[in-house]
């Protein structure tokens, strides 16, 4: 099982990522952050190398997307954070079929192109360029406006996206992944802010992830100019996927959903909710980020992969 998968598609990206693990101490901190999140100080221990080292190493994977760092609460301050972001990582050389095999369909999907929607304050919307109606008013999601969204959040609720189901007709699906950035909703952040994220597809629900935070602090890479200091700054990238074995978020099974059960061959569309369950434990509610907020430029996007039938 690879686990979470960073798909490098183009040179610059590429060439970041190479200069990043162009490193033993580098790949040395990615080893280190493979079972578990350390801070710098337990790095340093771990390499036996001076922290200010250790700071630059963490910068320039954090730049590459390599890891992923916070800001918590320690006995003598605050203390950073660090967590390796994926698992393995597919780098597509220039002039190559970014297809691969041809046998996955990978579809965008904007945020705010969603086609219902049912949330609770605190709740509101924005572009790159301002908000969007009134804030803790759910009627902004009706606004026209809310297909150019790049950022939307809600404390109970859901947004539903439907996807068009392009499978060729003579085709078998093998897997459906969806991924976006997302992360818990609090009143502007909040390090200690538990929220629990359920995704459903087709009506099915495929598991849920709990958010540990809504982040902040440390400004989104992607975030507008006007985008409050004090406010929501950035996610976690996701991924659920569903297999023909079970379903899982970031390469962890979570149940024994199959592809067989989602009802997707034959029908026009692929319907995707997201949002927080009536039942749920911690209702920390969620913010979506679109490709022009956070630290991922990226919208929802789903990937089917599949085979043709003998």
């Amino acid at each position: 099982m690879r686990g979470k998968v960073l798909e490098v598609k183009n040179s610059t990206d590429a060439l970041k990522v190479m200069k990043a693990l162009a490193s033993e101490a580098r790949m040395q901190i990615l080893d280190i952050l493979s079972k578990n999140e350390r801070n710098l100080s337990d790095i340093a221990e771990k390499l036996a190398m001076p922290s200010p080292s250790v700071t630059v190493n963490i910068k320039k994977l954090e730049e590459a997307g390599l890891i992923e760092t916070e800001y918590q609460p320690g006995s003598h301050g605050s203390q950073k954070i660090c967590r390796r972001a994926y698992d393995s990582i597919l780098i597509n050389f220039p002039g190559a079929n970014l297809e691969l095999s041809g046998n996955i369909i990978e579809i965008a999907m904007p945020i705010g192109n969603y086609k219902d929607f049912n949330v609770s304050p605190t709740c509101g919307i924005a572009t790159e360029k301002g908000y969007i109606g009134i804030l803790d008013d759910n009627r902004s999601f009706l606004e026209p406006e809310h297909i150019y969204a790049q950022l939307l959040w809600f404390r109970e609720g859901y947004v539903q996206y439907r996807f068009p189901n392009n499978l060729p007709g003579n085709a078998f699906l093998q897997k459906i992944e969806i991924s976006m950035e997302i992360c818990s909703e609090a009143p502007h952040y909040n390090k200690n802010w538990p929220s629990d994220i359920t995704l459903w597809i087709n009506e099915q629900e495929v598991g849920s992830w709990t958010s540990p935070a809504d982040f902040g602090e440390t400004k989104g890479k992607l975030n507008p100019v006007w985008w409050n200091d004090d406010q929501t700054q950035y996610g976690l990238l996701k991924i659920w996927y569903v297999n023909e074995e079970a379903s899982y978020i970031d390469g962890k099974k979570i149940s024994d959903l199959t592809v067989d059960h989602l009802d997707i061959i034959g029908n026009e569309y692929i319907d995707v909710k997201i949002g927080i369950k009536e039942d749920a434990r911690n209702k920390g509610g969620i913010n979506i980020f679109g490709r022009k907020f956070g630290n991922y430029e990226q919208d929802i996007i789903m990937r089917l992969r599949y085979n043709y039938q003998d």
